[in-house]
């Protein structure tokens, strides 16, 4: 290596570096876009009724996890991949709602 390759950032972080508002705290800005959207995915994907020292404990971990998360999102599009995930589940939420308001309208009938 010369020194004169770029290193190459995936999108969502290029856009935080190139902003002159969320450059400064570029790092802070990944991490907690990964943490909202890891919540998001977790609470319409995973997430079940449990008691409060359980919730926390997974909770704790998804935010350790979201460090790991951070670092590979630097060149990884991580930040994308759990976007895309987050949406996924809400349509399907949205259409399971849905299609149960449905099956009980039926049965009522």
């Amino acid at each position: 290596m010369d020194g004169s390759e770029k290193f190459h950032f995936s999108g969502y972080v290029q856009f935080l570096l190139d902003h002159p508002l969320t450059s400064r705290y570029m790092g802070l800005y990944l991490y907690l876009t990964i943490v909202v959207l890891s919540i998001i995915v977790y609470k319409l994907g995973f997430a079940r009724k449990l008691p409060l020292l359980k919730s926390l404990i997974i909770y704790v971990l998804l935010l350790i996890g979201c460090v790991i998360l951070s670092v590979l999102a630097l060149q990884l599009p991580i930040v994308g991949a759990l976007f895309i995930s987050a949406v996924v589940l809400i349509v399907y939420k949205i259409r399971l709602k849905l299609f149960k308001k449905k099956s009980g309208a039926d049965k009522d009938a």
